[in-house]
């Protein structure tokens, strides 16, 4: 039916189905819109059970170390290309909501690191 008052509209018969048209043909067209809550999960189990991206092993932590260590969002995405720019900033958006328990959690992180670094190279891991 849209293309039928597109193709009234073009032969100029009557332009307020055009304008009716172009409202239309916007709905159409428009994608499902994703519901933002969705695009970050906690799963128990799953990445320690740290926020990640939904469908993805990427955590929060992940795309925060990256931004923090001066990424763009799009340089991340060139880094791990199955992820969505909307997912990106669903990411950092979750960081800078949650910004002192995410940074606690990646300094505690860097800490296990360095702990462990010390050990195996003292040769107490193997």
């Amino acid at each position: 039916m849209a293309l039928v008052n597109v193709a009234k509209v073009r032969s100029g018969r009557n332009e307020a189905a055009l304008q009716y048209n172009k409202v239309n043909s916007i709905e159409v067209n428009m994608t499902t819109a994703v519901e933002i809550g969705t695009l970050i999960v906690r799963t128990p189990g799953t990445c320690g059970g740290r926020p990640r991206i939904a469908g993805t092993r990427i955590t929060v932590e992940n795309i925060a170390i990256d931004f923090n260590a001066g990424m763009t969002p799009q340089q991340i995405i060139d880094e791990i290309p199955h992820l969505t720019l909307a997912q990106i900033y669903a990411a950092l958006t979750y960081y800078y909501a949650n910004k002192e328990a995410t940074d606690a959690s990646i300094a505690a992180y860097y800490e296990e690191y360095d702990r462990l670094e010390a050990e195996y190279m003292a040769g107490k891991l193997s």
